[in-house]
């Protein structure tokens, strides 16, 4: 079986507004503008969706893991279920640790393993620093988006459009 490339996605602050606090309630989940577009752009060009989500309110308590998937539908819905499968991690170091949990890689590396991912042609696309940590960890190169101080990681962008163009011009090395 031939390997596939694959764009791994962070939710929050990536394809959905970062409201600065847990977004769990579908009415709060706004996707970002030009998101669709993007997730298009990449499907077009033979790129595998993943998202790989931290949801350490599910730990705490304050939400369920049924919020999140209702939410992780109306993704779906906004960008015409362009994503191929939706990994969460549901643990926080507090309550319960896990591997899952970025920094650390292992729902990316479930990932890699069942959809014969080849990481050289793949990307992290991620808001922090533990999602490019996370993709350094399986050899998959990463993007960092949104509103940080600018020239602080190599490979930053706005948002995901931008970061989009990037992979598609093949500009990282």
């Amino acid at each position: 079986m031939q390997k596939q490339k694959c764009v791994f996605l962070d939710r929050d602050g990536v394809l959905n507004r970062e409201r600065g606090d847990y977004t769990y309630i579908i009415e709060d989940f706004e996707v970002i503008p030009g998101v669709p577009e993007a997730l298009r752009l990449l499907k077009q060009h033979g790129f595998l969706l993943i998202v790989v989500t931290n949801q350490a309110g599910i730990a705490k308590g304050r939400y369920t893991k049924e919020d999140v998937l209702a939410c992780h539908q109306k993704l779906q819905n906004s960008c015409d279920s362009l994503i191929d499968a939706i990994y969460m991690a549901p643990s926080h170091p507090s309550f319960s640790e896990s591997l899952s949990r970025k920094p650390d890689s292992l729902m990316l590396e479930r990932a890699i393993a069942k959809y014969n991912i080849d990481a050289d042609a793949s990307w992290l696309v991620g808001d922090s620093i533990r999602d490019l940590l996370a993709a350094a960890k399986v050899g998959v190169k990463a993007i960092l988006v949104g509103p940080h101080e600018m020239g602080t990681y190599q490979n930053q962008v706005q948002d995901l459009f931008e970061a989009t163009k990037l992979i598609l011009d093949d500009k990282i090395g």
